[in-house]
């Protein structure tokens, strides 16, 4: 059998490719090994985010009496009705994706391939030729090889959401993105919950200060354990997880503690290029192709920026260039951008803190707990920072933990995509009361550090043609 491409994988990705293939061909095949659908969609941003806000309505009780408010105290979180929600809006969410196979007929295959070189699969016992290859493969959770002795009282994201119900105890080890947003989740609907984590570190955070502050946080919802790694062990009660001088007796783990590629037994070996010690051949990022062969790799099977919108780029990017004349085009990245959806949110845009050389950093920041926005609605804490080039004033990065951080990251990913300086932004409008001015805050604060500067926020104007004006 011949093809003109074959995009191997059905998730965000391999969809994104498979739209950008059409465009030059119908002659293709779709390969995908297990659910059709993608991870973000099935187990991870979607249903963890219905989780998110299902948790943060109920935690609003405990501002009820200061609002003026009474009866709260008598709300309770039915757990199995919880978990149907988020089932419900899930599956909405991904009967598209899902149905993405039933559409494409006999261009679509349920099985997993095996590269046979740069030009070949195997899937279900037959070789299948291509000009061009798609790796868009996924990824999995990390669980350690000696936990699986404790059976189903082991969970991950993936697993998490088809609960019928919750243990009331649950220890959450890896405290990243996901492991920090569920921990929090689940605790602010009334569960006992503990985290773990190998590292000092929380949720990905770079900026020390940023991190500080989250972390005092953070532990208002459930108690941290960081610094060394988390040991299981049966206990009488159920399982006792240990970890930097903690202990926690729990009903159930939930191992965050990332997503490993799914590229062993792939065939990547029979490409013929050098592999480094995970096994992953090198790939430029911007045509995310595998040395000059008419293969590629994308998504979170490349491990590198493991993100639902850096996936999709990479699908666009892939089957741009698996064109029959596309050549390798190179496209320029978008600005990096990472959100946690944890309360308060954590957000990191640009070049992190640790990336930008102190010699060339200069620095702005704003305590949040003094926002007037964030007093009204009952959710003032958090600081944000804001870096600069120290010469030019041009905006080079941004953390923060804060309240609609989500909407503050993309304020600051278009102002350094575009370049814009610290004045450039402060010439900006910034309405009143809104969350926003605590952006504008921080922005006055680094052009402290400009002293040559004349200190207005607003841009000058040119000549008026009026001489009594000018």
């Amino acid at each position: 059998m011949k093809v003109d491409t074959i995009i191997v994988g059905a998730g965000t990705a391999g969809l994104t490719a498979l739209r950008e293939v059409r465009a030059f061909t119908e002659d293709f095949l779709l390969v995908n090994d297990g659910r059709w659908g993608t991870t973000c969609a099935a187990v991870g941003c979607m249903p963890s985010k219905v989780l998110i806000e299902v948790a943060n309505a109920f935690h609003r009780r405990h501002n009820f009496e200061a609002f003026g408010i009474r009866g709260g105290e008598a709300l309770r979180a039915d757990i199995p009705a919880v978990l149907a929600h988020v089932r419900k809006l899930r599956d909405g969410f991904t009967a598209g994706p899902k149905s993405v196979r039933e559409k494409l007929g006999r261009r679509a295959i349920s099985g997993r391939a095996r590269l046979k070189g740069p030009n070949r699969i195997e899937v279900n016992g037959e070789e299948i030729e291509a000009r061009a290859i798609i790796l868009a493969t996924g990824s999995r959770p990390v669980v350690p090889k000696a936990w699986e002795a404790f059976g189903d009282r082991v969970l991950t994201s993936d697993l998490l959401f088809e609960q019928a119900d919750l243990p009331r105890r649950i220890a959450v080890v890896g405290m990243g993105a996901i492991g920090v947003e569920i921990a929090q989740a689940l605790a602010r609907l009334g569960l006992e919950v503990a985290g773990f984590d190998a590292l000092d570190g929380v949720a990905g955070i770079n900026d020390p200060r940023i991190l500080a502050s989250f972390r005092s946080l953070i532990e208002r919802d459930f108690p941290l354990h960081l610094g060394a790694p988390a040991e299981l062990s049966a206990s009488a009660s159920g399982l006792a997880v240990g970890g930097a001088g903690g202990r926690f007796e729990a009903d159930a783990v939930l191992a965050a503690m990332g997503r490993r590629p799914n590229i062993d037994g792939l065939g990547l070996e029979t490409l013929g290029v050098a592999l480094d010690a995970r096994g992953m051949p090198e790939i430029d990022p911007r045509t995310q192709r595998i040395g000059d062969l008419p293969v590629f790799l994308v998504g979170d099977a490349n491990g590198y920026r493991p993100l639902m919108h850096e996936a999709a780029d990479e699908g666009h990017i892939a089957g741009r260039n698996a064109a029959p004349a596309a050549g390798a085009t190179a496209f320029c990245r978008r600005t990096p951008l990472g959100i946690v959806f944890s309360s308060p949110q954590v957000a990191r845009v640009g070049q992190a803190f640790s990336e930008i050389p102190e010699a060339r950093r200069a620095s702005g920041s704003f305590d949040f707990s003094k926002q007037p926005r964030a007093q009204i609605v009952a959710s003032a804490a958090g600081l944000l920072r804001i870096h600069a080039d120290r010469a030019t004033g041009v905006l080079l990065g941004a953390e923060m933990c804060v309240p609609a951080a989500e909407h503050l990251a993309h304020l600051l990913a278009l102002a350094i995509e575009r370049q814009l300086t610290v004045w450039d932004m402060l010439a900006m409008p910034f309405y009143h009361p809104v969350l926003e001015e605590g952006l504008r805050s921080a922005l006055r604060d680094l052009s402290r550090a400009f002293p040559s500067h004349d200190g207005s926020d607003l841009a000058h104007c040119g000549e008026t043609g009026h001489e009594a004006l000018d």
